[in-house]
Order: structure tokens, then sequence, then C-alpha cells
């Protein structure tokens, strides 16, 4: 009696090319790729001492356009438990939405006040399961039985634990105010400060972040202050002139009139409407 063997193929290293052909094909049909979208957020987390304190700017964005000048950025996952969300709004809504009910059953089900790191383990599963798709970048902040956590999340669900963090698409000047003004085991007053300095160096340096300066200080008693805003960082200014102009202020260089030929093919006159 014979036997045979089959065996699958190797997987090669390297990039693949082989759909380069077949896109280059359907965009000659007329077929577009889609087109990357921007997005733009500044969200921080800081850990003091006798806390945590997480920070966001309020400016939502489509592509180029300004959609919302007061956007809230600082989402509820348990009493004890809050998150920052950066990319697009939908995404991170609804997944701290869905990870925030599923905490509340695990309290239930426990009796007893959820851990940060509970909260961190299944935001980052989730997020790992779809493969960066959901286009959500976390900053969880909370405190529990084990003291103050600060964890950044990325899309792709990799997570780090740090004493401060940065994301979105102001993160570099924010993550430079906190190199410089960061120190262990800050003050309360101190550590607001700096967050709201870091969310500023963001609003001003990042076109995709704006408006103003969200705060949320989580204590080591688990109490929670949400300051919205905390800081008005870009204040609308005054209109210094009239900028209204009456009709022929503006010269006119020349003017032309075309007639359109046209031919009338048929004219009807509709007396009485049926209105039954």
């Amino acid at each position: 009696m014979a036997t045979t063997v089959s065996c699958l193929e190797l997987p090669k290293g390297g990039f693949s090319f082989d759909n380069c052909a077949r896109n280059a094909r359907l965009e000659e049909r007329g077929l577009t790729r889609p087109k990357f979208r921007k997005t733009g957020t500044t969200i921080v987390g800081l850990v003091f001492e006798d806390g945590v304190i997480l920070g966001a700017d309020t400016r939502a964005t489509e592509d180029t356009i300004v959609a919302d000048k007061n956007c809230s950025k600082i989402h509820y996952i348990a009493p004890n438990i809050y998150c920052c969300g950066a990319g697009t709004a939908a995404d991170t809504e609804k997944t701290t939405e869905m990870i925030s009910s599923n905490l509340q059953l695990h309290r239930y089900r426990t009796g007893r006040p959820n851990r940060v790191a509970t909260a961190n383990r299944m935001l980052k599963q989730y997020l790992y399961r779809y493969q960066g798709y959901v286009s959500a970048a976390l900053v969880l902040g909370g405190v529990d039985c084990n003291g103050p956590h600060l964890y950044s999340i990325h899309p792709h669900g990799s997570t780090d634990k740090l004493p401060y963090v940065t994301m979105g698409s102001g993160s570099l000047a924010a993550m430079a105010t906190f190199e410089a003004g960061y120190k262990a085991n800050m003050k309360k007053a101190d550590a607001m400060q700096l967050v709201r300095d870091a969310v500023a160096a963001g609003i001003f340096n990042d076109l995709g972040s704006g408006s103003n300066v969200d705060l949320c200080i989580i204590g080591k008693d688990m109490k929670v202050e949400y300051l919205r805003p905390f800081d008005v960082a870009n204040k609308k200014g005054v209109r210094q002139g009239n900028y209204s102009y009456k009709p022929g202020t503006t010269a006119v260089l020349s003017k032309s009139i075309k007639q359109i030929k046209y031919d009338i093919v048929s004219e009807s006159v509709q007396e009485d409407m049926d209105t039954s």
C-alpha cells in the first residue's frame, strides 16, 4: 500500500509584491486607492505623588476640516479608571464603552473595584484581535489597591507602563515638555500645570490639535476630578475692523453679456390645479 506525503510550501521571507501588477491594472480601469485620512489629537498622562492625571485637547478633525472644537476625549472606564482616546473618534468611543460595560459586569461578579491591569489586558486583547484596523490609541490611567498606574495602548495591541506618556499627532511636542519638567513624586498643583503645558505644546505645534485643555485627576482615595475645561488655550480674538463692504466698492474692470439662442418647442398653461 503506497502512501503519499503532502508538504506545505514554507513561507518565504521578505516583502511580497504579488499584487502590484493587479493594483496597476485596477487603477488603469479607473479604480482609485483609498486615501490616508489624517487624524489629530494630543493626549497625555502623568503619575504624581497622590494619583494619576490625564490630559487631552478638544479638537476633532476630519482630514483638513475642524469638525468639533469642544469634543470630549477623556472617557469613563470605571469609577477609578479613565482613558484618553486618539485616532478615529468612533473607534475610541465604542471601544471604551464596550470595555467599561465588561468591567461593570466584572465588578458585579467579584464585588470589588476593578484593577487597572484588568482594563489594560481587556483593551490590548481586543485591539490585537483586529490587528490595528480599530484605530484607537489610548492612554489608560487609574488607581487601585496596588496604587496609581498609567499605560499607553497602541492600536495593534502593544502596551507600555510608564510614569508619563503621550500619544496622538501632537505627542512629540508634549513629550518634550514632559522630559524637560517631569520629576518623581510631584505635587498635585505642579503636576496639573505640567500636564496643561504638555497638552498646550501639542495644541500650538500640531494643526490637528487645538481648542481647550481637559484634565482628569484620579487620587489615591479613588476620588475623580474631571475639569472640563481646565484651560482655554486658544481664545477667540475680537474682530478689529468692519469687513462688510457696500456694493460698488470694488471696481468692475470689464463686463460681458452673451445672448443665448433658443427655440420654443412647445408651450402650455395650466389654468386649474387639481388638489383632489
